[in-house]
C-alpha cells in the first residue's frame, strides 16, 4: 500500500511508503488515499494522538507530483488542483486529536505543507534532512497551504525568506526558527516519538502551533507584530526580488502580494487566494519552462554513461591538485568542503601561497555569510596542505591539472604525473578547450585520462563538463561523473573536441559582439541587449570577468581547429594589445574601482572614427542568439554530446542562460528552427560572413519541420 494506516495501543500512524518508487509523492491518488483514511480517523473514538511518518529511508515526502502540475493548462483546473489538496490538508489540520509530523529526511513542497498542517514537527538529526518549499524555482507558488500556514508558525520576515528563496533549510535552522519543536536521535526514534508524545498530553507543549512560535520579547515583539514592520517586511520583498530576479519570474512577486493579502485573512480566505495565484502562475510559460529545466537538471545530476551497468565509481578520499592560482586554489576548496584530503602543488612557494589564499578567502566568505561555522571552515581548510614537489600524490586517488593553459607545459605535466601517481589514479585535466587526447597520449595508462572542466568561480558554478577521449575507460568515466556529483555539481559528459560544448558556443557569441560593436560603436547597449533578455552579464562586462587573454586564447584555439569564423575580431585584438584585460588588470572594456564600474573611454579611441551605423537591437540580438544556436546544432552534428538537454544544462549552468527561456535550444524551438534558419541565411547574404550560414544539422531540422526536442 502506498499510504496506510497503523494502530499502536492509543496512537494511529499514517505511514507513507509509495509503490515502486524511492521517494513519497503527494499525488492525487495519495491525496484521495489520505482523505479517506482522514475520514475513518474522524470517526474514531480509541485514538488520543495522529502520528504521520514514512517509511522512505532519507524521505518524508519529496513533495506534490510535478507532472501532473506539468499538465495544468488552464488556469481554473491549477485552481482546482490547488484546493483539493488544502481540502485534504485542512482536514487533517481540524483533527480533534493532536497531530505530530515525524520528519526524518527530506520534506518539501507539498511534504513541508502536510508537516505545516499538523499540530507539531519533529525531526531527527539525520543529515538528510531538508523542509521547506522550493515551488517558486518552478515558477508557481506553494499550493496546498503553505504561503497561509509557514508565515504563522515562523514569523512573517523568517516565512517569507523561505518562500521566496526556495531553498529548503535543514534540521538545526528549522529548529531555530519553530519550524520544527524538536531534533531527536535517528537512532530509537520510536522512543523520542513516544516521549514526545507524552509531553504533549502532560500539557507541557501547547497545541497552538501557530502560538507556539519562539516566543519574541520586548522590542522585538513589539516590532514583529507592527503594521508599519510588517508593510516594510513586504516593501523590502519586493524591491530584493525585483533587484535579485530583474521582473523576469513573475512567480515571487505574485507570492508577495498574495502574503501580503492572506496573512490578514481567515484561512478560508487566504487559502482561496492562494489557490487562485497559483493557478495562474502554473499555466504560464515561464513556469513550464522552469519545470523542464528541473527535469533536465534532476536527470544530469543522476548521468551515468550508456552501457555502464555494474561499473562501481572509485573511492575517493585524496587529491592533487596541480597549479596553485586561484583557480587551483578554487578547486582545492571545494574539494576540501566536500571531506578530501588535498596536496597543492605549484613550482614556488608564492604561488602555493596564492592558491592557499584563495581557498581562505572562500572559507571566509561562507563563514561571513554564515553558510559555515568557523570550526567547520577550520577544519575543512586544514584537508588542504602545499607543496613544490609531487610528495603526497603517490597516494592521491585523483589529480586534477590546473596548470596554464598551455599544451606544451600541460603535457610536461602529465608526464610528470604518470612517474609518480599509482596504479589505477585517474588523472584529470581543468583544460578549458584544448585537446585532452593529446595530454592522455603523455600519461602511462591513457585510459586513466579524463577531461574535468570547472568554471569559475569553482565554489559557485553548478556545471563540470567531463570529456572522454577515445581512450577514456568506463570505469574512468564512471568514477568522474560519481566525483562531479559528490562535489555538487551538474556533469554533462562530452566528446574530445577543441572548446568542448560551453566555451565553444559561448565563444563565438562574444566575438560576434566585438564584430557588432565595431559596427555601432555602442558596447554599453549591447550589453544591455543581453542582459535585457536574461543573460546575468552582457558579453563585455563577462568578457571583463574572464579576461581578455584568456578570451583570445580560447577563440585562438578554437579557430585552429574549427576554422576562422573563431579567430578574433580586430577590435578584441587591439583592447588587449593595450593591456586592458578586464577586472585583473583594474581595465578593460570598462574601468574598476572598488564596487564601481564604468565604461573605459579608451575603447571609443581604439574603434577609431568609423561611419557607425544605427543601433538595431533587434536584428544584434538575433545575431548575438542565433549564432549560439547554429554553434550548439554543430555540436550536436559533430556528435560532442548527442542529447541536446546536455547543451541547455551547460548553457544554463555554465554561463548563466535564463532559465525561464527553458534553455538555448528550447527556446531555440519556441522561435520555430524555420525562422531561426531565415534569420541566418539573410544574416549570410547581407554581412557575407560565413559564420552566419545555417549548419546541416539545423536545415535537416527545418526540412523535417522538427525541433531539437522532436516535432
Amino acid at each position: 500500500m502506498s499510504i496506510s494506516l497503523k494502530v499502536e495501543n492509543d496512537v494511529g500512524f499514517i505511514e507513507f511508503d509509495q509503490d515502486d518508487s524511492k521517494v513519497n509523492l503527494l499525488t492525487s491518488d495519495m491525496l484521495r488515499r489520505l482523505d479517506g483514511i482522514l475520514d475513518g480517523i474522524g470517526t474514531r473514538e480509541d485514538l488520543n494522538t495522529l502520528v504521520v511518518v514514512s517509511k522512505k529511508k532519507g524521505v518524508f515526502i519529496a513533495g506534490a507530483d510535478i507532472k501532473e502540475i506539468e499538465a495544468i493548462s488552464e488556469a481554473k483546473d491549477g485552481k482546482a488542483k490547488s484546493q483539493e489538496g488544502q481540502k485534504v490538508l485542512n482536514k487533517l489540520e481540524d483533527l480533534k486529536i493532536p497531530t505530530l509530523a515525524v520528519i526524518d529526511g527530506v520534506a518539501l513542497g507539498g511534504g513541508c505543507e502536510l508537516a505545516l498542517a499538523c499540530d507539531y514537527r519533529l525531526a531527527t538529526f539525520n543529515p538528510k534532512v531538508r523542509i521547506g518549499c522550493p515551488e517558486v524555482n518552478l515558477g508557481f507558488n506553494p499550493g496546498f497551504g503553505g504561503t497561509y500556514r509557514l508565515p504563522r508558525i515562523v514569523g512573517l520576515a523568517e516565512g517569507m525568506k523561505m518562500i521566496l528563496a526556495g531553498r529548503p533549510v535543514p534540521g538545526g535552522k528549522a529548529l531555530k526558527t519553530g519550524l520544527v519543536d524538536a531534533l531527536v536521535p535517528e537512532e530509537g526514534l520510536s522512543n523520542s516519538v513516544s516521549a514526545f508524545i507524552a509531553k504533549i498530553h502532560k500539557g507541557k507543549i501547547p497545541r497552538d502551533k501557530y502560538k507556539r512560535k519562539r516566543k519574541k520579547k520586548g522590542v522585538a515583539l513589539i516590532f514583529a507584530n507592527s503594521l508599519i514592520v510588517q508593510y516594510l517586511t513586504f516593501s523590502q520583498s519586493r524591491k530584493s526580488v525585483l533587484k535579485l530576479t530583474k521582473g523576469f519570474y513573475p512567480a515571487p512577486l505574485k507570492t508577495i502580494d498574495l502574503i501580503s493579502k492572506s496573512y490578514y485573512a481567515k484561512r478560508e480566505k487566504g487559502m482561496d487566494l492562494e489557490a487562485k495565484t497559483f493557478g495562474e502562475l502554473a499555466v504560464t510559460e515561464i513556469s513550464k519552462n522552469l519545470v523542464q529545466v528541473f527535469y533536465l537538471s534532476e536527470k544530469y545530476k543522476k548521468l551515468t554513461p550508456k552501457d555502464a551497468d555494474g561499473i562501481r565509481p572509485a573511492a575517493i578520499e585524496k587529491c592533487g591538485v596541480c597549479g596553485a592560482g586561484t583557480m587551483g586554489g578554487g578547486i582545492a576548496q571545494l574539494l576540501s568542503s566536500r571531506g578530501v584530503w588535498v596536496r597543492l602543488k605549484d613550482i614556488n612557494h608564492g604561488a602555493v601561497a596564492l592558491g592557499l589564499s584563495a581557498a581562505a578567502k572562500i572559507y571566509k566568505g561562507a563563514v561571513k555569510r554564515r553558510k559555515m561555522k568557523p570550526a567547520d571552515a577550520r577544519k575543512s581548510f586544514a584537508r588542504i596542505s602545499g607543496t613544490l614537489d609531487y610528495s603526497g600524490f603517490g597516494n592521491a586517488d585523483l589529480v586534477i591539472e590546473a596548470v596554464v593553459e598551455k599544451m606544451s607545459i600541460k603535457k610536461s605535466v602529465f608526464k610528470e604525473l604518470s612517474g609518480v601517481v599509482k596504479d589505477g589514479t585517474v588523472i584529470a585535466t581543468n583544460t578549458s578547450a584544448l585537446s585532452v587526447s593529446e595530454m592522455a597520449n603523455e600519461a602511462k595508462d591513457p585510459s586513466k585520462v579524463v577531461g574535468f572542466h570547472f568554471f569559475n568561480p569553482v565554489h559557485r558554478m553548478p556545471l563540470v563538463e567531463v570529456v572522454a577521449t577515445p581512450m577514456t575507460s568506463k570505469e574512468t568515466i564512471v568514477t568522474a561523473l560519481a566525483f562531479a556529483k559528490r562535489l555538487g555539481k551538474t556533469p554533462i559528459l562530452v566528446k574530445d573536441t577543441r572548446g568542448f560544448i560551453v566555451n565553444r558556443v559561448l565563444l563565438g557569441y562574444i566575438n560576434e559582439a566585438g564584430r557588432i560593436l565595431e559596427e555601432c560603436g555602442r558596447m554599453v547597449e549591447i550589453d544591455e541587449l543581453m542582459t535585457d533578455f536574461g543573460l546575468p552579464m552582457g558579453p563585455f562586462t563577462l568578457s571583463d570577468e574572464v579576461g581578455l587573454d584568456v578570451g583570445i586564447k580560447v577563440l585562438e584555439t578554437l579557430a585552429e581547429s574549427l576554422g576562422g569564423r573563431f579567430a578574433p575580431v580586430g577590435s578584441f585584438k587591439k583592447v588587449f594589445e593595450k593591456g586592458l584585460l578586464g577586472k585583473k588588470t583594474k581595465k578593460g572594456f570598462y574601468t574598476y574601482s572598488g564596487k564601481d564600474r564604468d565604461p573605459n573611454e579608451e575603447i571609443e579611441a581604439l574603434l577609431g572614427d568609423n561611419d557607425f551605423r544605427p543601433f538595431d537591437a533587434e536584428n544584434y540580438r538575433k545575431r548575438l542568439i542565433y549564432l549560439m544556436i547554429n554553434e550548439a546544432a554543430r555540436c550536436l552534428e559533430d556528435g560532442v554530446v548527442d542529447d541536446p538537454g546536455a547543451i541547455d544544462v551547460g548553457m544554463i549552468f555554465g554561463t548563466g542562460f535564463p532559465p525561464f527561456r527553458g534553455g538555448l535550444l528550447r527556446w531555440a524551438d519556441s522561435v520555430g528552427i524555420a525562422n531561426i534558419v531565415d534569420d541566418l541565411e539573410r544574416f549570410t547574404n547581407k554581412e557575407n560572413r560565413q559564420q552566419f550560414e545555417p549548419c546541416a544539422y539545423l536545415l535537416s531540422l527545418r526540412d523535417e519541420k522538427k525541433g531539437f526536442y522532436g516535432a
